[in-house]
């Protein structure tokens, strides 16, 4: 086992730990900002001429690749624990709200982010060709609702509000991904398609990905249903999980369109019709815990990411054009609809609100622009990224809880 994962575990439970018994913050939130601050302390250090922390630190982080990790090993098994959980009849009812802004939105707002920053990002030293631009906007477009759609709950906010974000983020994690590869193999001249490629390319990617996970999932629940005993039924779905993930990578079809998919039929038909109570209850806890764990393991990542980042003036200031950019892309591309929409849009008075505010971005951005080749345009994402990701956790994600508050207050 290299060295880098059990000194991973031991720092992402020393900092969950910690996050728990003195900051007691949102999870995904506390976990980062400890993250951050030890980051932080070992870069002083270092300018203090304590190197050794650092170094060690960055040394560490080099074994590990980041984008390898997430998108091969930890997105599969996020994305599947987040869809056992979604109610399809809950999903089906607001299915036309969650398409829309999960397609729609996540392309327009692809899109309308990496024009405008093609246009921006020259003024403040940071010049970019088009082409990466439109890389930084669909690799910025997908959003996650970990954070959201707990505080959600815990105030008591209405189901189809709760259900029309978690919907949307899942689906446009594949969709994001999808886009973000024709627009890397575009910007990088790598298998570059032409328009009908591009066309094709999609199509099998989102339906190819859709109709391979409710097939992945319908073989796993007939193999649930012929057995009853909780132990040799979790190994089914982690099974299915990581050798489907693998699978749908091999066919060039969207791993994780394909888990979302497996997800939500197992978690649903499934759930009602081949498990017993005993499974139901240890799969739940199964992959709620595998779901914790990673999380905060790659919340830390990204914290730690800090210490290999190159900052500079020019670069803040395009992080800081960037925040500005993408807020204005969610709010036109999901916020603005559903207020133009008002009640006919199925939900609650200032749901748009929260669906601008709470467009939080997950670690699947960061790992995107990792996973580019190495040059300046890719140094310049990295970071720009990383500081659009830290002001949408940390900003964001404290005062989100603030604004659901308010907007759901006296709402049934």
């Amino acid at each position: 086992m290299p060295q880098a994962i059990p000194v991973l575990l031991v720092v992402t439970a020393l900092i969950a730990w910690l996050n728990a018994r003195y900051l007691r913050l949102p999870s995904t939130i506390g976990v980062m900002a400890a993250a951050l601050l030890l980051s932080t302390m070992a870069i002083l250090l270092d300018y203090a001429g304590h190197g050794l922390p650092h170094d060690y630190a960055a040394e560490l982080l080099g074994t590990i690749n980041f984008s390898e990790l997430l998108m091969h090993g930890m997105l599969s098994v996020l994305l599947f624990a987040g869809a056992l959980h979604v109610d399809l009849t809950e999903l089906a009812r607001y299915r036309w709200q969650v398409g829309s802004l999960a397609l729609g939105g996540t392309l327009a707002a692809s899109l309308l982010v990496g024009t405008v920053l093609y246009y921006l990002l020259g003024v403040v030293g940071v010049p970019l060709s088009l082409s990466y631009c439109m890389v930084f906007g669909a690799l910025i477009a997908p959003t996650d609702p970990i954070s959201v759609t707990g505080l959600l709950r815990k105030v008591g906010a209405p189901r189809n509000l709760e259900t029309v974000i978690s919907g949307e983020s899942l689906f446009n994690d594949g969709v994001g991904i999808v886009v973000f590869t024709v627009m890397a193999a575009i910007a990088t001249h790598t298998g570059l398609p032409d328009r009908a490629g591009v066309s094709i390319l999609l199509a099998r990617e989102v339906i190819g990905g859709l109709a391979f996970g409710l097939v992945l999932g319908y073989l796993t629940y007939r193999l649930l249903n012929s057995i009853d005993s909780f132990q040799e039924e979790i190994l089914l779905t982690v099974a299915a999980v990581l050798g489907g993930y693998s699978l749908a990578q091999v066919l060039h079809l969207s791993a994780p369109l394909a888990m979302v998919a497996a997800g939500i039929l197992i978690g649903n038909r499934g759930r009602a019709r081949a498990m017993s109570d005993t499974t139901r209850k240890n799969l739940d806890q199964f992959w709620e815990l595998l779901d914790s764990m990673f999380n905060a393991a790659l919340f830390v990542l990204i914290g730690l990411e800090a210490l290999r980042l190159t900052l500079s003036k020019s670069l803040f200031l395009a992080g800081f054009t960037a925040i500005c950019v993408t807020l204005g892309a969610r709010l036109l591309t999901a916020g603005l609809p559903v207020a133009l929409l008002g009640r006919r849009s199925g939900l609650p008075a200032g749901a748009w609100q929260i669906l601008t505010w709470g467009g939080l971005r997950g670690g699947i951005s960061v790992a995107l622009a990792l996973s580019l080749p190495p040059g300046p345009e890719r140094n310049a994402l990295v970071t720009i990224t990383y500081i659009v990701e830290v002001f949408s956790v940390l900003v964001q994600g404290l005062s989100i809880e603030t604004l659901v508050r308010k907007v759901m207050a006296g709402k049934p």
